[in-house]
């Protein structure tokens, strides 16, 4: 049977418990607290000497102090697709993802009424200003200047409410077809320029080659004869219908030479009449 002292120390314990739980709160590492104590911001009553009120055991007054946490751990956030216009008009969709964490509890706090929504907002803006004011070829290749203008320019911003952007990407460029099937045609002519050059220079190097071994040949006559020969030999080697008569080539050089008297003869029985 429960007596009067037993009940009366039950009583005095769950009291006790009750009041602790109402003024005692743990943080984690990562959070910290914002005090109001009627109103004003004011210090844990366990830690008033301290930069900050957390982590570990936070002491509040009961009714008097209200606390409010705050994370301290770097967010992550998606910055939706923007439409932007570009210095050379062209019209893009552009997302981003910004990376930014509280330096600064109090000022996060009091500064402004939700930080968070207020630095979307802001990289949304900063987003579309900036990338208006660069062209098309510069956001595709100069992509990394681009993120730290638009570190700085957020940062700046978002400095007195005790944010500190950390960085930002631009994620992904989203282009109109007519301009992706535009900048299709250029690269492919950029290439097929870049082939041709390529090709003539192998054409230049050839002929330099050939000119090279004409005048080896022409200080070797019977050279002419033994690349007739191999020449006979590589296509005889190979299975085909190919017929080949040979013909001297002190013939060749007899015949060339008769023809060439025989002009000199006729043009002087001409000049004769």
């Amino acid at each position: 049977m429960i007596t009067v002292d037993t009940l009366l120390l039950l009583i005095l314990i769950v009291f006790v418990v009750f009041v602790v739980g109402s003024f005692a709160r743990i943080l984690r590492e990562y959070e910290r607290a914002v005090i109001f104590r009627l109103g004003r911001t004011a210090r844990s009553i366990f830690n008033p000497g301290g930069s900050g009120n957390g982590p570990g055991l936070v002491l509040l007054v009961p009714i008097i102090d209200k606390m409010v946490k705050v994370s301290l751990r770097t967010v992550t956030m998606d910055v939706p697709p923007q439409d932007v216009i570009t210095r050379d008009n062209v019209s893009i969709k552009v997302n981003a993802v910004i990376y930014f964490r509280v330096v600064d509890p109090e000022r996060a706090v009091i500064s402004v009424e939700d930080y968070l929504y207020a630095t979307s907002q802001m990289a949304q803006t900063t987003l579309r200003s900036v990338l208006g004011q660069v062209e098309l070829d510069d956001l595709l290749s100069a992509r990394e200047k681009i993120n730290q203008q638009l570190q700085r320019i957020i940062d700046e911003h978002t400095d007195p409410w005790g944010v500190k952007v950390t960085s930002v990407e631009v994620k992904h460029v989203d282009l109109p077809a007519e301009m992706q099937r535009a900048m299709a045609r250029q690269a492919e002519a950029e290439r097929d320029r870049r082939a041709r050059i390529i090709a003539a220079d192998a054409e230049f190097q050839a002929a330099a080659k050939i000119s090279e071994a004409a005048a080896v040949l022409a200080r070797e006559p019977l050279g002419i004869q033994l690349r007739y020969l191999q020449t006979m030999l590589a296509i005889s080697s190979e299975r085909n219908t190919t017929t080949f008569f040979p013909v001297p080539m002190d013939l060749l050089g007899a015949l060339g030479q008769a023809g060439g008297d025989g002009g000199r003869q006729g043009g002087a029985g001409g000049r004769g009449v």
